[in-house]
C-alpha cells in the first residue's frame, strides 16, 4: 500500500458540503459519509485538524446579512461554524475516532477554547482536532482561519474541499470551456483573482510557504487520495 506523504494536514471543509443537496442545515446522511472518509484518512496514521465553514446556516457577508452590522453578522457565521463543528464531532465519535472541538469564541460548555499547544498533543495523540469559530475575530473569512490554524499547529499542507474538482480560470458550472489549473503559483492565485480561498489567506499561506491543495470533496475516496500522493485537483505553491 502507498504511504502518506504528509504527516499532518488541515482539512478545510465547506459548511455547504454538510448540508447537501437540501441547501440549508446538516444532511446527516452525507456528514456519516464524510466522517466515514475522514476516519480512513485517519486510520493511515495521518494527523487531522478540521476547519468547517457555516455557510449551511449564515455567512457575514452574504444576503441573509444585507442589513445587519458586520460585526454582528460575523459572530453569527462563527457561531455557525461551531454548530457544523460539533455536528461533525458527534458523526466522527460513531466511527468511533476521539475527536475535540476547539473554538476561538470561549464556550466551556461545549468545547474547549483554542490553545495551540493543547491542539497539537490531541493530534500527537491521534485525535482529530476541530477548529470552530473562526479566528474569533470579525472580518476574517474561515479561509483565513484555516491558514492560521494550519500555520499554528504547523501542518504540512491545507487540503480545501470543495464542489469542483480543482481550481478553474471561471465557475466551470457556469463556463462550459472554463479551464483547470493542475499547479499554479500563490502570486498567480493573487494576480487572475482567482476565487480559490480569499486574498488574506493565500497571502498568508505564501508568507509562509504553505502549500494548497483543492479537490472535489463529493468524489468518494479523494480525500484518501489526495493524501496518498494521487495527483488529483490543482496544487497551489511557490
Amino acid at each position: 500500500m502507498s504511504e502518506p506523504i504528509f504527516k499532518r494536514i488541515l482539512l478545510k471543509i465547506s459548511g455547504e458540503a454538510l448540508a447537501a443537496d437540501q441547501g440549508f442545515g446538516v444532511d446527516t446522511t452525507r456528514i456519516h459519509e464524510v466522517a466515514a472518509e475522514l476516519a480512513e484518512v485517519r486510520n493511515l496514521g495521518i494527523q487531522l485538524a478540521i476547519v468547517v465553514g457555516g455557510g449551511n446556516f449564515f455567512r457575514g457577508v452574504a444576503d441573509q446579512a444585507k442589513n445587519m452590522d458586520r460585526v454582528s453578522a460575523d459572530h453569527m457565521g462563527m457561531l455557525a461554524t461551531v454548530i457544523n463543528s460539533l455536528a461533525l464531532q458527534d458523526a466522527l465519535e460513531k466511527q468511533n475516532v476521539f475527536t475535540r472541538v476547539q473554538t476561538a469564541i470561549e464556550m466551556n460548555q461545549v468545547a474547549e477554547p483554542f490553545i495551540r499547544r493543547r491542539a497539537i498533543r490531541h493530534l500527537e495523540k491521534g485525535r482529530v482536532v476541530i477548529f470552530a469559530g473562526g479566528t474569533g475575530n470579525p472580518y476574517f473569512s474561515t479561509d483565513t482561519a484555516a491558514s492560521l490554524r494550519a500555520m499554528e499547529i504547523k501542518a504540512d499542507a491545507i487540503l480545501k474541499a470543495t464542489k469542483v474538482d480543482g481550481i478553474y480560470d471561471a465557475d466551470p458550472m457556469k463556463v462550459k470551456d472554463a479551464k483547470k489549473f493542475s499547479t499554479l503559483t500563490y502570486m498567480d492565485v493573487l494576480k487572475l483573482g482567482l476565487k480559490v480561498m480569499d486574498s488574506t489567506a493565500i497571502s498568508l499561506c505564501k508568507d509562509n510557504n504553505l502549500p494548497i491543495i483543492v479537490f472535489n470533496l463529493n468524489q468518494r475516496g479523494n480525500i484518501r487520495r489526495v493524501v496518498l500522493g494521487e495527483k488529483i485537483g490543482s496544487l497551489v505553491s511557490a
